[in-house]
């Protein structure tokens, strides 16, 4: 089913669950202190080589967004592409938006942030999703969704540049990833966000007393 990327369960189409194939799951909630909007997608068997290869693909392209540094005042539509190049470079994309703007305590979609070309340029302290993905149609589906915060960039050149900051800080699924894909630059940042994750989610499991959720995390962020 999640080979349709908006897909949304009835008593017609839904399935059950299956270790031999892939797993989307677009999950969220709206609290007092913000909104969430995270996409992850796992494989709790054995992917085929074409699933490994798309899904880090996809994943090489959020990476690609998340770290790129960019001139302030720079519209999402202008650097949306860096989020599909992985894709295209083998002649796959994606029919859905790159991102979009993320509310606090209010919409999951909030105007008129995001990739679009009718969306506002970017500034500092926009909140936008980032969510590349791939769907070959009636066999799976691939997307992998987080929250960034538009930020001030340092540069050597002292000019006002942004990046982003992503704050959703939840794995990806080691067993999709084939790592002889990823640049060093990539890795870098991955086990980057990974030690970050540790930090800010780690002791708030053990302070929950959540011992095997925190067992599941220490593995999963392994570098």
């Amino acid at each position: 089913n999640a080979a349709l990327a908006h897909y949304s369960p009835s008593n017609g189409s839904s399935r059950t669950l299956s270790a031999r194939e892939m797993y989307l799951f677009d999950t969220g909630g709206q609290y007092l202190d913000g909104t969430t909007d995270i996409t992850r997608t796992v494989h709790w068997g054995e992917p085929t080589p074409f699933q490994k290869e798309a899904y880090t693909r996809v994943l090489m392209g959020n990476i690609d967004l998340s770290r790129l540094v960019f001139p302030s005042n720079t519209a999402g539509r202008t650097v949306e592409s860096f989020a599909r190049r992985a894709l295209w470079d083998v002649g796959l994309n994606y029919g859905h938006g790159t991102g979009h703007g993320i509310g606090n305590f209010l919409s999951v979609h909030e105007w008129p942030v995001g990739f679009q070309s009718n969306n506002v340029p970017l500034e500092a302290g926009m909140f936008t999703s980032i969510e590349p993905g791939y769907y070959q149609d009636g066999e799976f589906g691939i997307r992998i969704e987080d929250v960034a915060l538009v930020v001030e960039a340092e540069t050597e050149s002292g000019e006002p540049f942004l990046t982003f900051e992503v704050v959703s800080l939840v794995p990806y699924d080691r067993n999709l990833i084939d790592l002889s894909l990823l640049s060093p630059e990539q890795i870098h940042y991955l086990n980057s966000y990974y030690e970050r994750i540790r930090a800010h989610v780690g002791p708030e499991l053990r302070r929950q007393q959540l011992e095997e959720a925190h067992a599941w995390l220490q593995e999963s962020t392994e570098p």
